[in-house]
């Protein structure tokens, strides 16, 4: 139990199925904690959402948690719940605010589907010029890596209708043979049974903050900080942390197949591998680095940083449009 004050908890979220489970989820982590609290969700279909087209002919996937910081900054609402892998890595977090939380990490990797009553299960079962969805500039590029024989097109929306649209059952211009999602994400909406193919890490790198969900409040709001810092995930914010400091080096755009994950290995030792590649795949850049003596995630995530702008990390990211 908090000493939590006699008033609403106002949640910013958007209003996706996705984002409203999410929202669920920590809704009922926090009645456990504080039984009697008023939760109040005030969600938000941001300009993201609304726009069909290219992310960065907006400004970037940032905009999924823009229109929500700004709200949280006016004090329209007392927290937000972030995918972590959508806030921007390129620049602070906005003026004032903080994550005071990271719930534990759920699956990060990343799973093929095809169409309902497909037969195929996994990417070798595609015959060249099979096209595959996704949403991920990152995804495109491994898939390409390794099937460059594939035609990898942009598909974006909430998952749910990403998956119609793979079934056919919503309109799309282009007949999808299968598509790549987050396992997390169909874990979220209660369709896990719809993945195949689920890749491994190795297979395919997940991106920054991938399957974790972060509490962010105004800094100035001891009450709310405190109530969330009851669902930290102390691992987890460690991890986090070494991958978004890798992140935040390299300045990568929305366009930038950047890659990254962060592990405590069973030892305690902290590892994590980064990645960045051309949209195509054919060019890329790797880095694996262990924690070490120090074991401090930002020191880590400063190295892995700096090897791969020393691979040449720098000159695949500006050679990106944007």
């Amino acid at each position: 139990m908090t000493d939590f004050p006699d008033r609403p908890l106002r949640i910013g979220t958007r209003s996706s199925p996705m984002a409203l489970a999410q929202v669920e989820q920590v809704s009922a982590l926090l009645h456990k904690h504080e039984p009697d609290l008023n939760i109040e969700v005030v969600p938000v279909t941001t300009e993201a959402d609304k726009w069909q087209g290219d992310l960065a002919q907006l400004g970037g996937k940032g905009l999924y948690v823009k229109e929500i910081d700004q709200m949280l900054q006016r004090g329209t609402v007392d927290m937000a719940v972030h995918c972590v892998k959508d806030v921007p890595g390129d620049r602070p977090l906005p003026q004032g605010l903080i994550f005071a939380a990271y719930l534990p990490r759920d699956d990060v990797r990343d799973v093929l589907l095809f169409p309902e009553g497909s037969e195929r299960q996994t990417l070798d079962d595609l015959p060249p010029g099979a096209v595959v969805g996704t949403s991920a500039v990152r995804r495109k590029a491994q898939i390409n890596r390794v099937r460059p024989d594939l035609s990898v097109v942009r598909v974006r929306g909430a998952v749910g209708s990403r998956v119609e649209k793979l079934d056919g059952t919503r309109k799309i211009d282009t007949k999808l043979d299968a598509m790549v999602l987050a396992t997390s994400g169909l874990e979220r909406l209660g369709i896990a049974h719809r993945g195949r193919q689920v890749f491994t890490v190795d297979e395919m790198l997940p991106a920054v903050g991938a399957g974790t969900l972060g509490l962010e409040c105004r800094q100035d709001d001891g009450a709310v900080a405190g109530l969330l810092s009851q669902l930290n995930d102390e691992r987890t914010m460690t991890e986090i942390t070494a991958e978004r400091v890798m992140l935040h080096g390299l300045r990568g755009h929305c366009n930038s197949p950047i890659a990254g994950h962060c592990i405590s290995e069973p030892d305690g030792q902290l590892s994590l591998r980064g990645m960045v590649f051309s949209r195509d795949g054919s060019k890329f850049v790797h880095a694996h680095y262990w924690g070490e003596s120090s074991n401090d995630p930002a020191t880590l995530g400063t190295r892995v940083c700096a090897e791969l702008l020393r691979q040449g990390a720098r000159d695949i990211i500006e050679g990106i449009p944007h």
